[in-house]
């Protein structure tokens, strides 16, 4: 029997920020080596603060850590993926997969810039990647396989659920899961807000707000139930849930998530225009 240990990829990260922070961490925790592990971030004091957290080098330029890499991920801003896959393009090679966590930049804008044929895969995650309870979803250009697929999928379980959607569906997910946690942030704060003003203490009704969205979600998460079916056992005929939710009808709180949502699809619709020339 074969003791052969399954190869795992060099990985360069170009940007230190948080979220480049917090594929470094996954990709880790995936197995790949420290050693193998690079990052690209052009603040000293950032890139020092990453190499004494995880071990990894964190000075290198770019074009320099994507050289040496089978697997490039940009975790730069969206305006800054023209200039870096520029400067790293020249130095890529033949098969290197590259991940790109830039928001709303479309696989066509990769796929011009690179030499033909690179493999390239987008990501859509979300802020409590950070914290290993992430959202993402993949979506492979032209050149990806599913076996490119399958290794991002793996290189990011460690962030969170990771989810494969065609690119056309990308805007969706922006919308639900990639801007859904500043949704939830809201909704906690109002219900924060709530009991500041029924004369709960200020640190107490966050907590207890915190809790509540938590536990809830917890609660959604292990039984696999349906939102409605939980909502209704705690809804007794006549009771208080009942009358705070009549209120939450007649205020226009889910027509306003959905027209939420469909504003954050538009913008990101617009923006991926933009990017695209």
């Amino acid at each position: 029997m074969s003791t052969d240990q399954p190869h795992l990829p060099r990985v360069a990260v170009l940007g230190g920020g948080v979220m480049g922070e917090a594929i470094v961490a996954s990709v880790l925790r995936a197995g790949v080596a420290v050693d193998d592990v690079s990052v690209a971030e052009p603040s000293a004091a950032r890139a020092t603060e990453l190499a004494e957290r995880y071990g990894v080098r964190a000075a290198d330029p770019g074009a320099k850590v994507a050289g040496r890499a089978d697997v490039v991920v940009l975790a730069v801003k969206p305006k800054d993926v023209p200039s870096v896959l520029a400067e790293i393009a020249p130095a890529l090679r033949p098969g290197t997969l590259v991940v790109s966590v830039a928001a709303g930049v479309p696989l066509s804008v990769y796929e011009r810039a690179l030499p033909e044929g690179t493999p390239v895969v987008r990501v859509m995650p979300n802020t409590p990647a950070v914290v290993g309870r992430g959202a993402s979803a993949i979506a492979g250009g032209a050149a990806a396989t599913p076996e490119h697929l399958e290794r991002v999928t793996a290189l990011l379980a460690a962030t969170g659920l990771v989810v494969t959607v065609p690119e056309a569906d990308l805007d969706a997910v922006t919308a639900v899961s990639g801007s859904g946690p500043a949704y939830v942030f809201y909704l906690v704060d109002a219900l924060a807000e709530a009991g500041v003003l029924l004369g709960l203490g200020r640190a107490q009704a966050r907590e207890l707000a915190v809790a509540t969205f938590a536990g809830a979600a917890h609660l959604l998460e292990e039984t696999g139930e349906h939102p409605v079916v939980l909502r209704e056992r705690v809804s007794s005929p006549g009771g208080t849930t009942v009358a705070a939710l009549r209120e939450l009808d007649a205020h226009g709180v889910r027509a306003a998530v959905l027209a939420a949502a469909e504003a954050a699809r538009d913008r990101s619709r617009d923006l991926a225009r933009e990017l695209d020339g």
